[in-house]
């Protein structure tokens, strides 16, 4: 393959007009926020995101490189097709369950980052265990996406991985580094015009090339491969409605959504964010669906790309690019080059900020040291969003399971993230007790049921599990919701089991060493002083939500006010009137 010089121009084209958004929108940032706290408005952008770019940035924070790859490779593989392509729909789902039922009682309450609930109940030690899947699945999803980039860029330019993947992952350091969610946001903005431009210029070439049969007849109809719409058989039924319920519950508790949500000016903001984002990631998947059902519709032996097939090269990751380089001219292939571009640095920014904003906050602020001034955390979040963007490239460089070490983290997001975020959220009277065995039981259940992609052989062999060509054991039973369960009603047993022990005597007061039950004014827990400060939000943009703000360090969170979306008690009314 020739080297393309056109194709190395527009790419440098379009990374310097990103770079230079994400300046402007740094430089709009520190004028905007001189007086107030520059940190906060790097998290959460100041809360004044507006639904455009609200939109845009929510939606382009899930369309990523591994989105719309992904997809055009599950429509192309034989045998799963469409049938499999469980993102989209997935993805779409988890945006509007999270509108629907956790954005008001988050944005509400003024939180900072996702961790927040989960220190004000639990203690900051509990956040700390939280925080290691959160890091784990914000990380390994950027080097993952870093990685199918530097691949992709080889396949239609023909230049060093290496040095693609560096440049990239660097101009997304950089301005997500100055400019925080600001410049996250509007570079998201043109990213995600890019994408849809992009792919759709480049799919009405595709489709008319001599060598792709029409897509309408092999739908259903067996020409060069089996059907692109696909089956699900009998006995993966319970695969598929884990993997879907991974992807629709498991993709709520991720910093980069509640980034959004926080950032919104008011709780009904936040959810009609989250509406508009789900529709926007239907939208979005339909190009990258077409694509698929093309590469599944051409004879490749009548194209520059020859025998075998990209299923028997194995190759069938990169149907995506193939189909650019390969079914569309040069000029258009690289308008779609820069869409994959596009779709890979909006997503990896907003992993990147996301796992800097947990760590300045959750973890050095709120745990070590929490009279640090404004500057201190924001030159904090600077070091790690540089520390954090160099390791997922890193590992894009040099892991070579990255994939398999971002599935394992997601599959713990969705395991222990989420049932904790349901308890801290909805259930009365769990505590740190419950939440530490919770965690431990989801975690064991999930390690234990093996993963392909990391060579890993399960302990606990499920109903209907079967080896692999490497012998590696596939589990059908739908494993990981049942951990998900155990863990979500672990939490709840344990916690009401603690607390009934030590309110009825039967154990002493001073074994309740993590002050959850007995100590309730105990130093292990957060003030709402702390978590939640007065000039976050403002209230009359909440209406009908009131959230209750403490004012003095001795009070402390409680279970009770936790759940309390609405409260007229009459400590808020002097609060207020003072």
């Amino acid at each position: 393959m020739a080297f393309h010089v056109e194709g190395l121009v527009a790419i440098v084209v379009f990374y310097l007009a990103i770079l230079a958004v994400g300046i402007w929108a740094a430089w709009k940032t520190k004028n905007t926020n001189s007086e107030g706290d520059r940190s906060e408005a790097i998290i959460v952008g100041g809360r004044d995101i507006g639904l455009l770019v609200g939109g845009f940035t929510m939606t382009a924070t899930w369309v990523g490189g591994g989105y719309i790859n992904g997809t055009a490779e599950a429509v192309y593989v034989p045998g799963y097709g469409l049938a499999w392509a469980q993102a989209p729909i997935g993805y779409s789902l988890s945006l509007m369950l999270g509108g629907l039922f956790f954005a008001k009682p988050m944005r509400s309450k003024g939180y900072v980052t996702m961790l927040d609930p989960f220190q004000q109940l639990y203690g900051k030690r509990m956040g700390g265990l939280l925080f290691i899947p959160a890091l784990m699945g914000e990380m390994f999803w950027a080097a993952a996406i870093f990685s199918a980039l530097g691949a992709t860029i080889s396949v239609i330019v023909d230049i060093n991985v290496n040095i693609s993947v560096i440049i990239s992952a660097l101009i997304a350091t950089v301005y997500t580094l100055v400019g925080g969610l600001y410049s996250v946001a509007y570079t998201d903005v043109v990213q995600l015009f890019c994408i849809f431009l992009g792919l759709w210029i480049s799919v009405p070439f595709a489709m008319s090339h001599p060598a792709v049969t029409d897509i309408e007849i092999t739908a259903v109809h067996q020409v060069h491969q089996e059907p692109w719409l696909g089956s699900i058989n009998s006995l993966d039924i319970y695969t598929w409605l884990d993997n879907f319920l991974l992807l629709t519950l498991g993709g709520i508790p991720w910093q980069a959504y509640f980034q959004r949500v926080l950032s919104s000016s008011s709780a009904t903001y936040a959810q009609v964010l989250s509406f508009l984002a789900a529709f926007g990631c239907l939208l979005m998947a339909l190009p990258a669906i077409l694509i698929g059902a093309i590469g599944a519709s051409t004879a490749w032996n009548e194209t520059a790309y020859g025998v075998p097939d990209p299923m028997t090269k194995k190759e069938a990751d990169m149907i995506l690019p193939i189909v650019l380089q390969y079914l569309c001219p040069v000029y258009i292939s690289f308008f779609g080059l820069g869409a994959v571009s596009a779709a890979v640095m909006s997503s990896a920014d907003s992993s990147i900020l996301s796992a800097s904003s947990m760590f300045a906050r959750n973890i050095y602020q709120l745990s070590f040291r929490q009279n640090a001034s404004d500057r201190e955390i924001v030159w904090v979040m600077r070091i790690t969003v540089f520390l954090f963007g160099a390791s997922a490239t890193a590992m894009a460089l040099l892991a070579s399971s990255v994939y398999g070490l971002w599935y394992l983290s997601s599959d713990l997001v969705y395991i222990i993230i989420f049932p904790q975020l349901l308890c801290v959220l909805f259930i009365k009277g769990t505590n740190t007790y419950g939440a530490i065995a919770g965690y431990l039981f989801g975690l064991v259940l999930r390690i234990t049921g093996g993963e392909p992609y990391l060579y890993l052989q399960p302990l606990i062999y499920y109903p209907g599990c079967y080896p692999d060509e490497n012998n590696i054991y596939i589990q059908r039973f739908p494993f990981k919701t049942l951990a998900m369960l155990t863990s979500f009603f672990t939490n709840i047993i344990v916690s009401y089991l603690a607390k009934y022990l030590f309110e009825s005597g039967t154990l002493p007061p001073k074994l309740d060493f993590l002050d959850a039950v007995v100590a309730r004014y105990s130093r292990e827990h957060m003030d709402k002083a702390t978590l939640v400060k007065s000039d976050n939000i403002v209230l009359n943009e909440l209406a009908p939500v009131n959230p209750r703000h403490s004012l003095t360090l001795s009070s402390t969170f409680t279970n009770k006010e936790a759940f309390n979306y609405v409260d007229s008690s009459p400590e808020l009314s002097n609060t207020e009137d003072n």
